[in-house]
């Protein structure tokens, strides 16, 4: 007899938190969980191991009404108890301004609104006061100016729904503040600037309609289903066929957190997705995950992306965090009844048809291709600009030109930064950096952004044509440097094969997943740079890329980039260069296509 579909996300709950109670402190105030540890220390650690996996037992013990695994109730009230008892030794730190236990709060006063009737109001009236005290530390804390403005909005909400100390102030504060990072087409910055990535999906449009279900708001969650709607239409293109998300921004080791907003949608009634589509996808990336070695053989999740990688990691993050991934069990409140875990499933968009997709708002250009399932994000908006300071290296996960679902940055010390970056290269070998993007264009099937570094300047036009994306470069740089475009890094297990012939640089992994760049115009060479230990999808790594001498003032380059999974050459489509800076492209997939560079900002027509 086989497994009801809802079964099988019950049992990677189970299995995850199972998996977790060998690390538990006395009392089980906090998870201790092996690994490197945050910048907050490892108290504030075993409460994020704590907070995180509760709010993934909430969500299997609401989905459930109570009945779960034997113990699973016991042990979060016992730590929630023991977390908030001052005299306890492995008590939870107090709330103060800017600490991370600000966004652990968060999660448990999540949990605990979920589970209310099975463990908050089944506790002592003194161990439900320790509880609203130290929540209530939250009132009045500062915290930066992004996504955590949200975590005050849902710990407040629930201590005015348990008579605690609220200011209803604060709350209507967070949730005007992302007002301003509303970006239009369902599309949030994370803070002011241009900090678009998963925080949006699962942060920006998770907590305010969470919390108007918590409140009862109904124009508000009106108002936040629509942008949930428009938000959706696009982001279910962000999976592979075989359930890869696109692998951009930070915070990546929470994984299949991924999906939390595709169950959100279910959840709220918001989503534009038949409810087959949304299990199908999420059950995908599940399945992607549990497959490449996430959880690990202890059934842990560790701070990688597959298997470890600490480049992934950001300073705040510490062993637990990557059980964020709880946000992918949202679905299980949905009762075993609901049409998303009865209904057929219905295909994703990626195995239907090539595809592409223009976002303004973010600045992104994405196309995929049905025949290998792989999806591409073309990068010409996003760079977390007031984020990194002035005289900083660019972020990989926010700068580069582009992204896929099959492919990472190359990251960390090993990192040679050729990948998806259009570089100017002095004599000295100071390489110009894509610090501050200019957003110029986006509409169907192109984009065009521009960045300056001193005195370098380089407007780049981006087609897209099925698996190719056409670069166009109009670099204006002195001469006696060296204009540089790198493709796709490749990584594997093992070292990729390498190619290199009459303008084209490839590497090719056994699968079958190849990477190249040919040279169309102005460039005039190829190279392959290899890399150990810089990539989250393997050990060794490839990137082709092509090159040309500047002859100072404003020349012209275009290139062809990419990513198949199916090893071929890729196509050579015929390029002219007329008068005025003016590019006509001949594409096997769209026909004649003219780009004029030459404008202030670019522009593409038929």
């Amino acid at each position: 007899m086989s497994m009801h579909p809802r079964e099988h996300w019950e049992a990677a709950a189970d299995h995850l938190l199972a998996a977790v109670l060998p690390y538990a402190t006395d009392g089980f105030a906090q998870y201790r969980l092996p690994g490197r540890a945050s910048r907050s220390g490892p108290v504030s650690d075993g409460l994020e191991g704590y907070a995180r996996t509760f709010l993934l037992a909430a969500f299997r013990i609401a989905g459930a009404g109570g009945d779960v695994p034997p113990g699973l109730l016991e042990r979060y009230a016992s730590g929630l108890t023991a977390g908030t008892d001052p005299a306890h030794p492995y008590a939870w730190p107090a709330l103060t301004d800017m600490s991370q236990q600000l966004v652990e709060a968060a999660s448990i006063a999540l949990a605990l609104h979920e589970t209310r009737p099975w463990l908050f109001d089944r506790l002592s009236p003194g161990q439900q006061e320790r509880v609203v005290e130290w929540l209530a530390g939250f009132v009045g804390r500062r915290t930066p100016e992004n996504n955590w403005v949200l975590f005050r909005v849902i710990v407040e909400q629930f201590l005015a729904g348990v008579g605690g100390p609220y200011e209803p102030g604060e709350i209507s504060g967070g949730l005007e503040r992302i007002e301003e990072w509303y970006a239009g087409d369902g599309w949030y910055s994370d803070g002011k600037g241009k900090n678009f990535d998963y925080y949006c999906g699962w942060a920006l449009h998770l907590y305010p309609s969470l919390w108007a279900r918590m409140s009862g708001d109904t124009a508000r969650q009106q108002l936040y289903a629509g942008r949930l709607n428009r938000f959706l239409e696009q982001y279910q293109h962000f999976f592979a066929a075989d359930g890869g998300p696109v692998h951009q921004g930070r915070s990546l080791t929470y994984r299949f957190a991924t999906v939390a907003p595709l169950w959100l949608g279910a959840l709220t009634g918001a989503s534009p997705l038949p409810p087959g589509r949304t299990r199908r996808i999420a059950g995908r990336v599940l399945r992607h995950f549990a497959e490449r070695g996430a959880p690990d053989e202890r059934g842990l999740l560790s701070l990688g992306w597959y298997g470890p990688f600490p480049p992934i990691a950001q300073s705040y993050s510490g062993p637990a965090s990557p059980y964020w991934a709880s946000k992918a069990f949202l679905g299980l409140l949905l009762p075993p009844g609901h049409p998303v875990w009865t209904a057929p499933e219905d295909p994703a968009p990626v195995e239907l048809a090539d595809r592409s997709l223009a976002m303004p708002a973010p600045g992104w250009l994405l196309h995929s291709t049905s025949a290998d399932g792989v999806v591409r994000l073309v990068n010409h908006g996003s760079d977390r600009d007031r984020v990194q300071p002035p005289d900083g290296a660019p972020d990989p996960y926010y700068t580069k030109l582009a992204y896929t679902s099959h492919t990472g940055p190359e990251v960390g010390e090993r990192a040679q930064g050729v990948d998806n970056h259009v570089a100017v290269v002095a004599p000295d070998g100071t390489v110009s950096l894509r610090r501050f993007i200019e957003p110029l264009a986006v509409s169907d099937g192109f984009a065009a952004s521009a960045y300056q570094d001193g005195p370098v300047r380089v407007v780049t036009a981006s087609v897209v044509d099925g698996a190719a994306e056409i670069r166009i470069h109009r670099v204006t740089a002195p001469a006696g440097h060296q204009v540089r475009d790198g493709g796709h890094a490749l990584a594997a297990p093992a070292p990729p094969s390498l190619r290199q012939q009459d303008g084209l640089a490839l590497a090719a992994r056994p699968d079958g997943l190849t990477s190249a760049v040919r040279s169309l115009h102005g460039f005039t060479g190829t190279g392959l740079v290899t890399a150990r230990g810089a990539n989250a999808f393997g050990l060794h790594s490839a990137t082709p890329y092509a090159f040309a001498s500047h002859p100072g003032g404003t020349a012209l380059y275009v290139s062809l980039v990419w990513l198949a999974g199916a090893e071929q050459d890729p196509p050579a489509p015929a390029v002219r260069v007329e008068p005025g800076d003016v590019v006509v492209l001949s594409l096997p997939g769209r026909g004649t296509v003219t780009v004029d560079m030459g404008a202030d900002v670019p522009a593409a027509r038929p």
